[in-house]
This record gives C-alpha cells, sequence and structure tokens, in this order.
C-alpha cells in the first residue's frame, strides 16, 4: 500500500522547475487573468463605466451615481450621465425622461419620402353672394310667418338662395337649386312649404296623414330639420311635424303615424321599412316632395330606397310639387329629375345668376356639365393643405390639435376621418395622452373636450354628442362623413380633414361645416406626397387650397414643455438648433402614444382595427382617382406608425389582397352574397357607404329579423339612418 501511495504522490507532484509544471502555471495565470478581465468588465457595466479606453476609464461609486443621477434626471429631459451599453440601431434613436422607461423608437424624420412643392393652379372660383338688401316682409307671406322669422330664428333678410327659390316654389313650379352649403336652403323650401299648407282650407287636421315628405340623409340632418320646423309652425299649431330615423323605437313611431303627422322628414331606409311594415302610413294627401341633400341621397345603396318611396307617392295619385337641394349636382340628379319631377327649374346662385336676378327668370334645367362640376364654396373660408409623410401624421395632427385647442382660445374644430374604428382609435389616443391622463409623465394636464361621432354609435348617445358639440364653445369633433352633409353646427372654425375625401362634391361638404351664413371660417387637407396630386384635381373644379408647412404645424410643440427634448435649445439662436429641439419634440410625442398602444393588448387590438379600416378604406377611392390613391403607394410600416404601432402588423398584406378587384368571381357569385374582398371597386364602395348611411334591413336573415322585432332598440347599433 504504501508503494501505491507513493506511486500516486509521485505521478501527482512536479518539480518547481520542471516543464510541465511551467505549462500549467501559464495556464493558470492566463484563465486567472481572463477571469478578473470578464468580472471588472461586468462591474464596470454595473457602476455605469462607459466602453473607453483603459486610460480614460474611471471608478465610479455606486451610490453616489444613483444618487447625481437622479438629481439631472429631475432638471431636464432625456440628459443622463449615463448611456446604454449598447447603441440604438440605424434608423432608431433613444427616448426616455424622469418617468419615460428607456426604449427604442424609429426615427419619424428618415427614410421618408422627399415631400415635393406644391404649386396651387390659378383658378377662377366660383363666388355666391350669401346675403341680399330684400326682406322677408316684401314677399306675400302670412304676418305671423315673417314675424316668426324674425323674432324666432332672428332672421331678416333673405339670402340670395331664398330669394330666387321662395318665389318659384310659391308659383308651384317643380325646382333644382343649387347652391353652397351654409346658404339657408332649409328655410329656402320651409317657408313656401308652410306659406302653402297654413292657407288650405278647410283647415289641415292631424287625421289628414303626412301632406309634405322631407327626405333627408342622415338622422343629424333629419333630427335638424324637424327642430327647424318646430320653430316655423309655432303660430299654425294645427300643423303637425314628425321625424322618423332609426335608432328610434319603431313602435312609438308608429303610434305617432296613427295619430297623424302632416310634415314628414325621415331619412330613406326607415320610411322603407315604415311603408313596408306599418299599414297606418297612407300617401294619398301629399302635395309636397323635398329631397334635401338630393346627390347623397342618391349615392350607392339609396337608389333602391328612392325607388320603393317614389311608388309608393305615385301610387297615393295626388299630384305634387317636387323639390331636389344640394350644394353640387351630380349626374344621377337628371336621373332622378326625369322620372320625379314636371318641368322643374334650375336655380344656381352664383355671381352670373345674381347679377341678372332681376332682369331674368330662373333657368331650366338645362345646364352645361362643366358649370356644374364648379363647385361653389362660402366667400370667407379660407382652404389650406398640408404635405405629411405616413410616419409624422399623428403627431402633426396632434400639434395642430394642441395649437388651436391649448393655446388659442374659441376653437371649434370637426376632424374627418375615414372610418369609425379610427374615429374611436383616435378619440382614445389623442384624449389620453393630450390631455395628461398617463400618469405623472404628465402633469401638465390641457382640458380638451374630444368628442366622437360615426354611424356605430347608439342613436341615443348620438344625439347627446351632437347636442354638446353644438352648445360648446370649443372643443374636437371626430367624424365619419356622416357629419358631413346639411349639419348647422355654430362657431365651428376649422374643418380637418385628415382623410381626404372620395369626391371634390364630398370635399365641398366637408368644408361646408364651417364659414356658414356670412361667418369666417378655415379648412385644412392632409395629404401625404404621394397623394399631392390630388391638389390639381380640385383645381378642376375651381377650388384653390394654401400651402402650411409640416415644419410650421410642428413648431407648435415648442409651446408645451411636456415634450421637450433632451438638449437645451432654447438658448441657442440657430434655425438648425431649432429644428432639432422641434423634431425631437415629436419624437417624444410619437413615444407617448406608441407606449400608450403597447400599454395593453387590448388598445394594440384596437391600433390595429383602425390600421386595417384605413385601409380598406383607401382601396375605395373611385377609378377616377386611383392613380392618386393606390394602394401600392401606401407604405405599410409608416401607416401602422400613424396608428402607434411600431411595425406594421403581420398579415396585412394578406388581408389588403383580398380586397381587391377580382373580377373573375364576378360573374360567378351574386352580388349581394360575395364577401366585401371578392366585390368590384364600385360594389366595394357601395358596401362601404351602407355602413354608414343604410339601415341595415336589406339583406338579412329571417331569425335576424325575428330577433329584430323583439328587441328593436338593441339590434339598431348599426344604422345611420332607417
Amino acid at each position: 500500500m504504501a508503494d501505491d501511495t507513493l506511486m500516486i504522490n509521485i505521478s501527482n507532484y512536479d518539480p518547481p522547475h520542471s516543464p510541465l509544471s511551467q505549462k500549467k502555471q501559464n495556464f493558470s495565470s492566463r484563465q486567472t487573468w481572463k477571469q478578473k478581465k470578464l468580472a471588472n468588465g461586468k462591474r464596470r457595466s454595473e457602476e455605469g463605466f462607459e466602453e473607453h479606453s483603459p486610460a480614460k476609464q474611471k471608478r465610479i461609486d455606486p451610490k453616489t451615481h444613483l444618487q447625481d443621477k437622479t438629481a439631472k434626471e429631475d432638471k431636464t429631459l432625456f440628459k443622463s450621465t449615463l448611456k446604454p451599453k449598447t447603441s440604438p440601431k440605424k434608423g432608431q434613436e433613444e427616448s426616455k425622461g424622469p418617468d419615460r422607461p428607456f426604449i427604442k423608437t424609429s426615427s419619424l424624420f428618415r427614410n421618408n419620402p422627399e415631400i415635393p412643392e406644391v404649386i396651387s393652379p390659378a383658378v377662377t372660383q366660383v363666388k355666391e353672394k350669401v346675403f341680399t338688401s330684400n326682406s322677408f316682409q316684401e314677399l306675400n307671406l302670412h304676418p305671423h310667418l315673417v314675424a316668426t322669422l324674425n323674432k324666432v330664428l332672428n332672421v331678416t333678410s333673405m339670402t340670395s338662395v331664398q330669394k330666387q327659390t321662395i318665389p318659384v316654389l310659391m308659383s308651384g313650379k317643380d325646382a333644382v337649386v343649387r347652391s353652397q352649403t351654409g346658404s339657408g336652403k332649409t328655410l329656402a323650401y320651409g317657408v313656401p312649404l308652410i306659406q302653402s299648407l297654413q292657407a288650405m282650407q278647410p283647415k289641415i287636421r292631424r287625421s289628414d296623414g303626412p301632406l309634405a315628405v322631407v327626405i333627408v340623409p342622415t338622422r343629424e340632418l333629419a333630427q335638424q330639420s324637424f327642430q327647424i320646423f318646430q320653430k316655423l309652425l309655432k303660430p299654425f299649431t294645427w300643423i303637425v311635424p314628425g321625424v322618423l330615423m332609426g335608432g328610434e323605437k319603431r313602435k312609438a313611431e308608429k303610434a305617432r303615424l296613427r295619430k297623424g303627422i302632416n310634415i314628414l322628414i325621415s331619412t330613406p331606409g326607415r320610411l322603407v321599412d315604415h311603408i313596408k311594415n306599418t299599414l297606418s302610413i297612407a300617401f294619398s294627401a301629399v302635395r309636397w316632395l323635398v329631397l334635401d341633400e338630393a346627390d347623397r341621397t342618391l349615392d350607392m345603396g339609396f337608389e333602391k330606397d328612392l325607388t320603393v318611396i317614389l311608388n309608393a307617392l305615385n301610387a297615393g295619385g295626388s299630384t305634387r310639387q317636387n323639390v331636389l337641394l344640394s350644394a353640387t349636382l351630380t349626374e344621377g340628379l337628371s336621373r332622378l329629375t326625369s322620372i320625379s319631377m314636371n318641368d322643374p327649374v334650375y336655380i344656381q346662385i352664383s355671381e352670373a345668376t345674381i347679377e341678372n336676378m332681376e332682369a331674368e327668370e330662373p333657368s331650366p334645367l338645362s345646364h352645361n356639365a362643366q358649370q356644374a362640376d364648379s363647385f361653389s364654396v362660402p366667400d370667407r373660408l379660407q382652404q389650406f393643405m398640408v404635405v405629411v409623410p405616413s410616419k409624422l401624421r399623428l403627431v402633426c395632427l396632434a400639434a395642430f390639435i394642441l395649437a388651436k385647442c391649448k393655446f388659442e382660445r374659441n376653437q371649434k374644430l370637426i376632424i374627418f376621418v375615414s372610418s369609425c374604428e379610427a374615429v374611436e382609435f383616435l378619440v382614445t389616443v389623442l384624449s389620453l395622452v393630450l390631455c395628461g391622463k398617463l400618469g405623472t409623465a404628465n402633469k401638465q394636464q390641457s382640458s380638451i373636450n374630444f368628442l366622437r361621432l360615426h354611424g356605430n354609435m347608439e342613436q341615443e348617445e348620438r344625439t347627446e354628442v351632437f347636442q354638446e358639440f353644438y352648445q360648446s364653445n370649443t372643443g374636437v369633433l371626430l367624424c365619419t362623413d356622416v357629419a358631413a352633409r346639411g349639419l348647422d353646427l355654430p362657431q365651428v372654425t376649422w374643418i380637418v380633414q385628415y382623410n381626404p375625401p372620395t369626391s371634390a362634391a364630398e370635399y365641398v361638404h366637408r368644408v361646408g361645416r364651417t364659414a356658414r351664413i356670412g361667418a369666417q371660417g378655415n379648412g385644412l387637407l392632409f395629404l401625404t406626397p404621394s397623394e399631392t396630386a390630388y391638389v390639381d384635381v380640385l383645381a378642376n373644379h375651381n377650388i384653390s387650397l394654401s400651402e402650411l408647412k409640416m415644419e410650421d404645424i410642428l413648431s407648435n410643440l415648442m409651446l408645451d414643455e411636456r415634450f421637450k427634448g433632451r438638449g437645451n435649445w432654447d438658448k441657442k439662436k440657430t434655425a438648425g438648433a431649432r429644428e432639432q429641439d422641434v423634431r425631437e419634440r415629436a419624437t417624444v410625442l410619437q413615444t407617448d402614444f406608441e407606449n400608450f398602444v403597447h400599454s395593453s393588448t387590448e388598445s394594440v387590438q384596437a391600433a390595429k382595427k383602425a390600421l386595417q379600416s384605413f385601409v380598406r378604406a383607401y382601396t375605395s377611392y373611385p377609378s377616377a382617382l386611383k392613380s392618386i390613391f393606390h394602394i401600392r403607394h401606401l407604405h405599410l410600416g409608416h401607416a401602422a406608425k400613424s396608428f402607434g404601432l411600431r411595425d406594421a402588423p403581420q398579415g396585412l398584406s394578406s388581408s389588403i389582397s383580398t380586397s381587391k378587384d377580382n373580377g373573375k368571381d364576378k360573374k360567378k357569385a351574386k352580388d349581394n352574397k360575395r364577401p366585401l374582398g371578392r366585390l368590384n371597386a364600385k360594389e366595394r364602395v357601395a358596401s362601404l357607404m351602407r355602413s354608414e348611411y343604410t339601415s341595415g334591413i336589406d339583406g338579412e336573415s329571417k331569425s335576424k329579423k325575428k330577433r329584430k322585432k323583439k328587441n328593436v332598440h338593441t339590434q339598431e347599433k348599426d344604422e345611420i339612418e332607417g
């Protein structure tokens, strides 16, 4: 055993100066040196060392360093003694602050398309003189009606459209009236209608049923028209007005119809529903048919409803007077006038017609197409456009809202968006980020009142929103085109078209929500660099826009210290330093949007749904505008950025491809049974329109209709009118 032990000891023993012992010592020392180096590197990283050369390294006490770091961060945003160990990747930049954790956000100002120089073509804008010196007393009206106009509606002198239209309608002729928005068209047909009905002998009774039918495209316009008629009829209590519209209980409407309604104001879909299902409605005594905003009533999805209404009126057998009114006249109106009107008079209010108003009679409905395409906008309306790359759209919109509603007084904005989902998303993200409701990051709260209005809202909520915005002196209403027609909302100072409209006519109706009845107003159209040719499209209709610079809008962020960047640029007077500060503030604001969107699964899904609806709406532009608004021009990653998403959602490309035209399937499938993805361009527009404007009655299953009858109110969420 001793020998064995000795042998083992000898085998493990190396003389101090032997070659094997020297190699082991060298290997051990190298291994120890590497371990020490790794440990030192780890300690330096934890203690806050920068990756400099060994000569420049400096040991910092962790506790002292942390105190200094906290104190300096309290003084200014983005300023820190520490730098991250790894620098941001190319195309990304840092964003952090006292209450903002370090994140990486792709730069808003890199890889954007170049903004082209936009030169708006010189046009001769069609002008209308709104007011005249003539009073209603000059007309042969009932004294009580004149007194009501003066005292209740505070109207003394006639507008141009009223002066030219009222005598024609009082003479019993059919008329097609075209005049700019906000020119008083409701009174232009309302006054002669009431003058005619109050003079009837024997006096009208409720049991006589409808003697006048007024068709309007939206619920809000129906409610507004009804309120105007209520005021005009105060001296004539025996004439009863009534309104039918989606979202209201059919049972209550049927009861009102049984009691009797003399002036029936309705949306197309709901009137069709009552024609088919309500026995107590009869049109044998109808003497007036008024189609207000007639071009919208003729939009896709409404022609069938209008045909049903005209057939029901014609079956009544009575002769009637027909009136069509709109700010724009489309080709469909000529088809409608040929089947529903008898030798109508065409009334257009422009400089030429006003000059000859005294000398000439209004012209018949033969009008050249070029003149019909020249739209008139209010004289005191200032129209602007701004070219914004997709990534910067959200922060640019937010900066504009802050500038008008926080740093200016008595500003009232309406912002038009392409879809209901986008309205919901924008209202949520803008109110939470701009109004300081995200916690300690935004300590300076801004009291901006954000409201929303679209076709997927309950009717009761829509009415409340409409009334609240009507009565408020300031605020922001985000809406779809449901609010683009006929609504008279006082004191609106700015119309922002965040998504361009599908036609020049729709542009005119949108901006017509401001500068009404001689007031002053402004319009702003957002365009991306690939969409600037839309300016020429508007110029072809005699609409001229001035350009606002995106940089000027973003510079309003300099007024809000919540978005201050890491540098103290205020002390530097150079333009470059100021531009850098603006860009950093825009990045901070965008980071706040993205932090909110990615803070929960629900907000991410809402942003994705809004993005998808935006893309679907983008594919629905008519073929005449496809060269400007084409899906191939849309950078999906940049578009996602404008919805607070850091990357384009996966699978979005495939969903887009299914929404493109598929002409091969057109012959194989029935039009009303195909999914949206297999519709052609015209049918896709119709489907999107009906999501905003129709009653939703057509195309439903029997079981669904039965459920509707059981619970009418809850099943009408998707109606905009009935």
